[in-house]
């Protein structure tokens, strides 16, 4: 005797600590049978599990659970192993008459009358798989009753005026894809760094204005691969944004942007960029590490490079304070806020580089020079309407020397 409906396996005593917890419903099929010799069984099989688990029923059923039974719902709670068997959506007649077998072979009635099939693995074709995509484009459609899946692995959630991310679908652990582009999404929570294979994260056309930097110190670092934060409000983004190293695809158009992160560089897999219509004046210097496959700064108000014109914050002598951050980086020196005051790490993080390869904190030299794009880039998006494909990028020098040197270099060059 067979019976398909949604079946959901609940440990009601864990043997270590004497708690609850809770399985997953999934679609399955149910058969009560006898093999050789044997006494009746309960199997469960799933699309994933063909073979199927098995119960003991006979003496074996401590109660059941049938006040919803006219809704197809029902539980048998076994002694041993101590489980609840919780059946829904199942048809109410085939239910009614499926209990009835089991509560037959639990009393260790005469079953011979009852056509009983044997323990055999269920067929694909008669299991429904779980649902691993769920495509929702208006809020009419959206649940607001029942939950998600919890087999999802694609999500997309568009048109539906989300004001917030539902918390049921941080609970998607297996998610790998999220869409919730087209929304009004205002603020991120820090749990979506919960989402342990999430690789793609769209979140085009919302209202954001800002990306927190908990999500860039979260399990993201690891997992994300797309990430698609165009026409937002967004107008920069955390000094931790360039831990997420695994970034392939980085879409950051139609924002607020006045500038790129400041170790952009450190996105060593990023091979398509594109930050075009933001309000960016030039590029940071450790843009220059980039290999790019696509670039598009397209309609961004660069600056014209002034390299003779240098904004001159050395100090001369360097402080006691410059002196030691320099002499750490240079060396190589392990730190850390076990060590040092987090204000001096920050300040570590965001040091400059000169052109010499020293590095700098706060006394040194800044101008801007014209970058061929191509130089990071196979493929590049014309920056302006008149064909060019150069912009502005910062460079350092960390002394009055380098700064000379490089001079004489410009002005020979352009003798």
């Amino acid at each position: 005797m067979r019976l398909q409906c949604e079946v959901e396996v609940l440990n009601r005593l864990l043997p270590s600590c004497g708690l609850r917890g809770r399985g997953r419903g999934v679609r399955a099929l149910l058969s009560l049978g006898r093999p050789p010799g044997g006494c009746v069984h309960l199997m469960v099989c799933t699309a994933r599990d063909r073979a199927g688990v098995r119960y003991k029923v006979q003496e074996n059923v401590e109660r059941f659970f049938t006040r919803f039974v006219e809704e197809g719902k029902a539980t048998v709670r076994l002694r041993d192993p101590a489980v609840d068997v919780c059946l829904s959506k199942a048809n109410a007649s085939n239910l009614k008459h499926f209990l009835s077998a089991v509560r037959l072979a639990h009393q260790g009635a005469d079953i011979g009358a009852l056509s009983l099939s044997a323990l055999v693995p269920a067929k694909t074709s008669e299991v429904e798989k779980p649902k691993t995509k769920m495509i929702i484009t208006s809020r009419r459609d959206y649940p607001l009753t029942k939950n998600f899946p919890y087999s999802l692995e694609h999500l997309q959630t568009s048109y539906c005026k989300l004001a917030r991310i539902d918390t049921r679908v941080l609970c998607l652990k297996k998610l790998r894809k999220l869409d919730l582009s087209h929304n009004h999404i205002k603020q991120l929570p820090a749990t979506i760094g919960d989402l342990v294979c999430l690789q793609e994260l769209n979140l085009h056309g919302n209202h954001l204005e800002s990306f927190s930097g908990a999500l860039c110190n979260s399990t993201l670092q690891k997992s994300l691969q797309f990430l698609d934060l165009s026409q937002n409000k967004i107008k920069a983004l955390p000094i931790q944004f360039c831990q997420l190293r695994q970034l392939v695809h980085l879409k950051l158009d139609d924002n607020e942007l006045i500038r790129l992160p400041f170790k952009i560089g450190q996105l060593d897999h990023l091979r398509f960029l594109s930050a075009a219509r933001n309000k960016l004046p030039f590029l940071p210097s450790d843009f220059r590490k980039l290999c790019l496959e696509n670039l598009d700064l397209f309609g961004n108000p660069f600056e014209q490079p002034s390299p003779l014109v240098p904004n001159i914050q050395l100090k001369i002598p360097l402080t006691l304070l410059e002196f030691a951050a320099r002499a750490t980086l240079n060396y190589r020196i392990p730190y850390g806020c076990h060590l040092l005051p987090s204000h001096l790490c920050e300040d570590l993080e965001v040091a400059k580089t000169c052109q010499c390869g020293s590095a700098c904190l706060s006394s040194f030299i800044q101008i801007t020079v014209t970058m061929n794009l191509h130089h990071v880039a196979h493929t590049v998006v014309l920056v302006d309407n008149m064909g060019g494909t150069e912009a502005p990028i910062i460079c350092y020098f960390c002394s009055l020397d380098c700064y000379s040197q490089f001079l004489d270099r410009y002005l020979q060059s352009n003798a």
